[in-house]
């Protein structure tokens, strides 16, 4: 660069300098600070002991006085419960999976089979575990997004499974469709249940666990990456794939 440009340059802005804060900014920053780094750990530490004192207070009852770890202690050990519980279920599950410990559940089913209320609540329950806990399920792998409550507002769903042969056979359109469950916000475990066309619903490429941090959270917590302006432009396609279908479509007779 010459002496000439170098002159005809305009010069750099000097920074402005900051402004010094006062005593009570800094408290507050101090404070807000630690209220981000013990908040979720205190939260965390409430909910994993919460839980394992309640499944204490389950199993302990069950087990005799003699082996319980606090009569010879002189304080009580937390958790033995929670380890009781699951060597229990484990030890449950290697018996049903042998010959002799599946013809006691079958025979077990067989009874319970045979009562009227108890029979249709204990299919219903042993089909959700089941569907919940199978390692090769696809229930809530997926989520997506459908027009709700109204059209061009749209919500997040989680993709569920498929509707069934003898539902699918009364929908009316011939198109296929897909069961999604629509959770509110902030609480995911109430929600609506729903079976929408496959065509009237985007598949997004954000995993459930971002979906529902974006969901309980109201929005603060965003994905992330670039998926705010994915869902934009999955969102303007389909819009703009709908309206040249409709202005293709016949005009009906008056």
């Amino acid at each position: 660069m010459s002496d000439i440009e170098t002159s005809n340059a305009a010069p750099l802005p000097e920074p402005v300098p900051e402004k010094p804060r006062g005593f009570g900014s800094r408290i507050r920053t101090y404070f807000l600070t630690g209220l981000v780094v013990a908040g979720p750990l205190f939260i965390t530490t409430y909910i994993t002991w919460t839980f394992i004192t309640w499944v204490d207070d389950l199993v302990r009852p069950m087990v005799p006085v003699a082996y319980r770890p606090e009569t010879y202690l002189p304080w009580t050990l937390p958790g033995t419960g929670l380890v009781i519980a699951f060597v229990a279920l484990t030890l449950l599950g290697f018996l049903t999976a042998n010959l002799v410990g599946r013809t006691f559940v079958e025979i077990g089913e067989w009874f319970v089979g045979r009562m009227p209320l108890v029979s249709s609540v204990y299919r219903g329950l042993k089909q959700v575990f089941e569907t919940l806990f199978s390692g090769s399920g696809t229930t809530f792998r997926k989520t997506g997004l459908v027009q709700f409550p109204a059209p061009g507002q749209w919500s997040l769903v989680f993709f569920s499974q498929p509707p069934g042969p003898d539902i699918s056979a009364k929908l009316p359109n011939p198109e296929e469709y897909v069961s999604v469950f629509l959770p509110c916000t902030p609480n995911p475990t109430t929600g609506f249940f729903f079976y929408v066309p496959r065509s009237e619903v985007i598949e997004l490429d954000i995993t459930t666990e971002d979906a529902a941090k974006l969901i309980m959270s109201a929005g603060l917590i965003q994905p992330n990456g670039d998926h705010q302006g994915k869902l934009s432009a999955l969102a303007q396609a389909t819009r703009a794939m709908r309206a040249a279908r409709d202005k293709h479509l016949p005009t009906p007779a008056k």
